[in-house]
């Protein structure tokens, strides 16, 4: 994207022309309902993960699926929202709402952990390898919208899309992988317990 200023050429192009969504304010409307399915995708693929006869232990285990999918975007979520204290890069030029900051997409990133945890929970229902294709391709289309809409909206470069993509691809098949495999086994735990003022996450990973 720094490559002959591809970068900002890509986005002053996009905001003007806004070809897929018809002018920034459409587009920042897509990008906040595309991120919102991702969302819903993420949490509704939780069912689909095996956890054996409807009883006691089922409930149990789509807990603790919850817990790691909870722990997997709130880490990706908050990890964006440090890198962008940190880079403290502009917003492009003509965009209209609240906030300075654009690295990361926080957008996408959220879209993208939703959308790979979705994908690792269709892969560990064991659908067959043409669902699974069906599921990747669409759940992928799905986050690619959304930061191409937030490129449209003038909120974010290209490159801020990409590495927020990124960010959330890497944490949510981390987490997936880490503590949730098809036999049952897992290399790591994942704690929630109650305290006075909130909740408590613990995350503990074995080497």
């Amino acid at each position: 994207m720094q490559i002959d200023n591809w970068d900002h050429r890509i986005s002053r192009w996009a905001r003007t022309q806004t070809p897929v969504f018809g002018s920034q304010t459409n587009a920042a409307n897509w990008s906040t309902n595309l991120r919102s399915a991702s969302v819903v995708a993420g949490w509704a693929s939780i069912l689909l993960a095996p956890s054996g006869p409807l009883d006691e232990d089922w409930l149990l285990d789509k807990v603790k699926g919850s817990a790691v999918d909870i722990a997997a975007a709130e880490s990706a979520i908050e990890f964006t929202s440090g890198l962008q204290r940190l880079a403290a890069r502009g917003r492009p030029i003509g965009y209209i709402y609240p906030g300075d900051t654009s690295m990361p997409s926080d957008h996408t990133t959220t879209a993208a952990v939703y959308d790979a945890i979705a994908a690792q929970n269709v892969q560990l229902s064991g659908v067959s390898p043409g669902l699974q294709a069906a599921a990747d391709v669409s759940l992928g289309a799905l986050t690619v919208a959304t930061g191409w809409a937030r490129i449209e909206a003038s909120a974010h470069f290209p490159s801020d899309t990409l590495v927020g993509g990124a960010i959330g691809d890497f944490f949510a098949n981390f987490f997936t992988k880490a503590f949730m495999t098809s036999s049952g086994a897992s290399d790591g735990r994942v704690a929630v317990t109650s305290l006075p003022r909130g909740g408590g996450l613990q995350i503990q990973i074995q080497f």
